[in-house]
């Protein structure tokens, strides 16, 4: 049995703003209901349903940090929905911590908040979703998005670089355990793309060696994550479960 082609059920998290917000916008567009969840912007979680088009569409807010708050996010969307039929993992946090000039406190800190949202969120939230759509005996997709960091490091940013590969790896033991139910799982992997939240770095010498790292002279725009991200959802992308796609620009290969 395949995903209908549109009319799906999408719980996308982190969706207030930057990554999250296209890439509701890209479901909308498709004819899909989204829920989109937010953690603490509730004005931006607005503006990005107010900006969706179709109908139907949902807030969901919610601490994905804490494992009841995760699941309330999950049952909520699943309930008022009536389901879910994709998930997209895409909350995270990503706080400068240089081993060298951190103190203790403070880098075990970012550690734990590192872990507990990219990586027990995601996890838990792929844990609920996935016995909603088992329990309805109706195939589904999760998608994660991960992180090129995964793969080159990110000296500046270690638990985000650590937690991101977590979530591959993740991702692929979820892949492999879930197809017997038809839930296919797989992850994008970006390079540097243009947020509101990254905006500063993007301007001065620092952006043009940004910009300098890919062929192309240029960063991703959120839209082309998005694009990717729609299609490992589609119903024709059930045997790119497991994979991990690098999103990049050709700025890192390995």
């Amino acid at each position: 049995m395949n995903l209908p082609a549109t009319g799906r059920r999408v719980l996308i998290s982190g969706a207030s703003r930057g990554l999250g917000r296209a890439v509701a916008r890209a479901f909308a567009a498709n004819g899909d209901r989204v829920a989109v969840h937010y953690g603490s912007r509730a004005s931006d979680a607005r503006l990005t349903l107010e900006s969706l088009s179709g109908t139907g569409h949902i807030l969901v807010g919610g601490d994905l940090s804490d494992p009841a708050g995760a699941a309330q996010v999950a049952d909520e969307a699943a309930e008022t929905l009536g389901g879910i039929d994709v998930l997209v993992n895409n909350a995270a946090v990503n706080e400068p911590h240089p081993p060298a000039t951190t103190s203790y406190e403070e880098w075990a800190a970012a550690w734990q908040r590192h872990m507990s949202v990219n990586l027990l969120a995601t996890a838990l939230l792929s844990h609920r979703a996935a016995h909603s759509m088992i329990e309805r005996a109706s195939p589904g997709r999760i998608v994660n998005i991960g992180s090129r960091g995964a793969f080159r490091g990110e000296p500046d940013h270690p638990a985000y670089g650590a937690t991101k590969a977590a979530v591959h790896a993740l991702g692929q033991s979820l892949a492999v355990s879930l197809a017997p139910y038809g839930i296919g799982v797989a992850s994008v992997a970006p390079g540097f793309f243009a947020t509101e939240r990254v905006a500063h770095r993007l301007s001065g010498e620092a952006g043009e060696a940004i910009r300098a790292q890919s062929p192309f002279g240029r960063v991703a725009e959120p839209e082309e994550i998005a694009e990717a991200v729609l299609w490992l959802a589609s119903p024709g992308a059930q045997w790119s479960s497991g994979a991990v796609l690098d999103l990049n620009g050709a700025s890192y290969l390995h």
